[in-house]
């Protein structure tokens, strides 16, 4: 039976958000957090770029050690052999290659330099150095999977589209990606495409989905349908807290709350992962504070408001029976982090300027202890990371560090060394 698969972008396409930012350890913090969640695969980064490359480095270590669980890693490319080829020896096995195929993009975007033709023969050269070099990479962890992107696929034609979805999985693709790259697409329209598109090619159709109609979640979802409808899984790309360039992205957990109590859709479609929605509140209002983008009130599941009532008919409803106005219990979203750094107490944080005694401290407050005895190289961490961060580090960070010193010692070469 198909099921639904989440693909989360945050590591790639929410990092890009305007006016914010992310930290190399912010960023291993989003796949420590994924790997928890249960989510499928996250698209960790541009592994081609050299200031990438510590950190690609550092998190493919990590979970080779078993820090995010069985989240997979995948890395974004350009579709051009050159990106690939720069990409590979940091030891990804999964990879999204993205090139654009609408007329608009030809003609104002590439500008002459390449025709429909070109971009085919780009993207399969693309992917052909990537299928042939994963598959002498013998020894790492399981199968290897490429996926293709059609950028600003909601704008082209049917005909092409078809057309260069069939030549990427003759090269070797495993999936193809439908970006909806300006946010235009609608649910009844997507959900049309992806089943037409996904039996035509006999692969899984992605989705990636922007919210500048505020319909990102609903045509996420339409597509994943369309898929289902194909005999297909489905695989949704999302950002935590529907971050994203411009409007944002499919919210993560607006998702699969969708698939797991949606009406008409948690009783006809199976999520595939083993998701873990307990890790939900505390991924969702770390992310808040990482970025620095505090969550709308009203937001779903983990905004302050969610499951407040005040209007006299529905309190007296909810106090009642809470599913009187509820469609879910917000138990099962996980608890609200209380991090050491916002205790009462004369040792209230570890941060880039703290001391070893205060480090002692707060780890002896959280019940941790550093693995491998590496407590120097965990100290050391700490302050690179805080002073990354420029902020007060939660608990779940220094639970990370404590548990892989070494692994995250790879972030900051020349500064550390796993051996400390």
């Amino acid at each position: 039976m198909p099921t639904i698969h989440f693909l989360d972008v945050t590591n790639r396409d929410g990092v890009q958000t305007a006016r914010t930012g992310l930290s190399k350890f912010g960023k291993v913090m989003v796949n420590f957090y994924l790997g928890r969640l249960g989510v499928a695969q996250s698209e960790i980064g541009f592994p081609f770029l050299f200031h990438e490359a510590p950190y690609v480095r550092a998190c493919v270590a990590l979970a080779e050690a078993g820090a995010f669980g069985e989240l997979r890693l995948s890395g974004w490319c350009r579709a051009v052999p050159s990106d690939v080829e720069s990409a590979l020896p940091l030891g990804l096995r999964h990879y999204n290659l993205s090139i654009s195929t609408s007329d608009q993009m030809i003609a104002h975007k590439f500008r002459g330099k390449l025709d429909r033709s070109k971009i085919i023969q780009e993207m399969v050269a693309a992917v052909t150095v990537a299928k042939e070099e994963l598959g002498r990479a013998g020894g790492a962890p399981g199968e290897p999977s490429i996926g293709v992107n059609a950028e600003d696929g909601s704008r082209t034609d049917d005909g092409y589209l078809l057309e260069f979805a069939l030549a990427a999985k003759e090269a070797g693709a495993s999936r193809v990606r439908y970006c909806d790259t300006i946010g235009g697409d609608s649910p009844g329209r997507i959900r049309e495409r992806f089943a037409k598109l996904a039996s035509a090619i006999g692969i899984p159709v992605e989705t990636h989905c922007h919210n500048d109609l505020g319909m990102a979640v609903a045509n996420s979802v339409s597509g994943a349908l369309g898929d289902l409808d194909a005999g297909q899984d489905a695989w949704i790309n999302t950002c935590v807290n529907g971050i994203g360039e411009r409007a944002g992205n499919a919210d993560l957990l607006s998702c699969i709350l969708a698939f797991r109590y949606g009406f008409g859709v948690s009783d006809s479609a199976v999520i595939g992962d083993p998701v873990d929605l307990s890790w939900a509140r505390r991924f969702g209002l770390w992310a808040a504070y990482a970025f620095g983008q505090p969550l709308p009130p009203a937001w779903p599941g983990v905004g302050r408001n969610a499951f407040a009532h005040e209007s006299g008919i529905h309190a007296d409803g909810a106090l009642k029976d809470r599913g009187n106005y509820e469609l879910y219990d917000d138990d099962a979203l996980g608890p609200f982090p209380a991090d050491w750094f916002t205790r009462q107490g004369r040792v209230v944080l570890t941060g880039e300027y703290g001391g070893k005694a205060g480090f002692r401290h707060v780890l002896d407050g959280l019940g941790l202890e550093v693995a491998d005895g590496a407590e120097d190289l965990a100290f050391s961490l700490v302050q690179l990371c805080a002073s990354a961060t420029g902020k007060p580090l939660t608990d779940d960070e220094l639970r990370l560090i404590a548990a892989y010193p070494r692994q995250l010692a790879l972030l900051f070469p020349g500064q550390l060394t796993p051996a400390g």
